[in-house]
């Protein structure tokens, strides 16, 4: 399932975003949504929201991969990937709803989500991944 989420980002990589978006909710569908393998929803989820042209319809998506990463456990996460901590994955997440919620005019759950991502920093493993994370939510922070 992996693999096919990562075929859909490549497909919106190479320009067809409206085709990944489509594979990412069939994917969804097939998953079983939010009740199915939370390693599966969380990625999914995380990655079919920057796919969706309506900001209230990404803000969804996002809120839906926060709310499956409660149920993702590091051991299932570490069978993907034996470095993942489920820990690790709150700033981004959090990081994602706050710029949601500017676009959709909500500035003060916008800086909420980015309290929340700063407390997951000490999770963040160390490089440029974190950096990226972390220079993101002071850029975020300072637009508001």
């Amino acid at each position: 399932m992996m693999a096919r989420i990562h075929a859909a980002q490549l497909r919106a990589a190479a320009g067809e975003r409206a085709g990944a978006a489509a594979d990412l909710a069939a994917l969804w569908e097939e998953i079983g949504g939010e009740a199915g393998d939370p390693l599966h929803a969380v990625s999914l989820a995380h990655f079919a929201a920057d796919l969706q042209d309506d900001p209230l319809d990404e803000l969804e998506w996002d809120r839906r991969a926060l709310r499956v990463a409660d149920g993702l456990t590091d051991e299932r996460a570490r069978e993907y990937h034996s470095s993942l901590q489920v820990r690790g994955f709150s700033p981004s997440l959090h990081l994602n709803l706050a710029a949601d919620h500017v676009k959709v005019g909500d500035p003060d759950a916008a800086r909420h989500h980015l309290d929340e991502a700063e407390k997951g920093f000490a999770d963040l493993p160390p490089g440029e991944y974190a950096d990226m994370i972390i220079g993101a939510v002071a850029r975020l922070r300072s637009e508001l």
